[in-house]
């Protein structure tokens, strides 16, 4: 599509399929702490799209009797001992990806992670080099839902949000993709069952390389 001239995408659950490691991380807290597997399980999907701030108020909600903070520490930790065994990519993400560099499309990351984070795990599925830069949760003011981190992004490549597409698995990462005036395209992940999409205006598609044909940045 010739007016978008640069792309923007969401990690977690989007280009890295650790949304999964995540909630088993969580069970592996939250077990102990007297939540049954099941309820972990079905609590975690709150949590996707959030940050540490967002996560903390959550943990505080669902362990009334525990440290909220010190239960986040344990996720934390939990998630990077799964996540040493290997980081998982989401299907077809590493082929989506590589074409659209070779075909010369500016690329950035926006997610909520840590840049520790989010540049081990890019790193460590080879995809790193694919990327311009990335905006991590941990240097924008304010995080998804807000546009900020979006805003952040298209500036990097010297573009007007406008110009973008942003590919996005939550409800979260496309408010704030739309509230930018991306382009974006929600491809959802791990979310609750029944629970209805944003009327945002935004696309939709079951995989990323389908979202990045929807606009037209990629022949079949």
């Amino acid at each position: 599509m010739a007016d978008i001239h640069g792309a923007l995408f969401d990690m977690d659950g989007l280009l890295l399929d650790t949304e999964r490691v995540g909630q088993d991380a969580f069970v592996d807290v939250m077990t102990p702490r007297g939540v049954a597997e099941a309820e972990a399980r079905a609590a975690f999907l709150n949590f996707v799209g959030g940050n540490h701030a967002s996560s903390a108020a959550r943990l505080r909600d669902l362990l009334p009797n525990h440290d909220a903070l010190e239960a986040q520490a344990a996720w934390i930790s939990a998630f990077e001992v799964r996540i040493a065994e290997g980081v998982p990519l989401k299907r077809g993400v590493f082929e989506t990806v590589s074409s659209l560099h070779a075909a010369g499309m500016p690329m950035v990351v926006v997610t909520s992670s840590h840049r520790v984070h989010a540049e081990h795990n890019l790193g460590a599925t080879g995809l790193l080099d694919f990327f311009s830069a990335i905006v991590p949760g941990d240097e924008v003011t304010h995080s998804k839902p807000d546009p900020e981190p979006y805003v952040t992004g298209a500036g990097l490549l010297g573009l007007s949000p406008s110009d973008c597409a942003a590919f996005e698995d939550s409800d979260a990462g496309v408010t704030a993709a739309m509230a930018a005036g991306c382009r974006a395209v929600q491809v959802p992940d791990l979310r609750p069952p029944g629970k209805p999409f944003p009327a945002l205006g935004q696309g939709h598609a079951t995989t990323l390389r389908e979202a990045v044909m929807s606009l037209g940045l990629l022949a079949v």
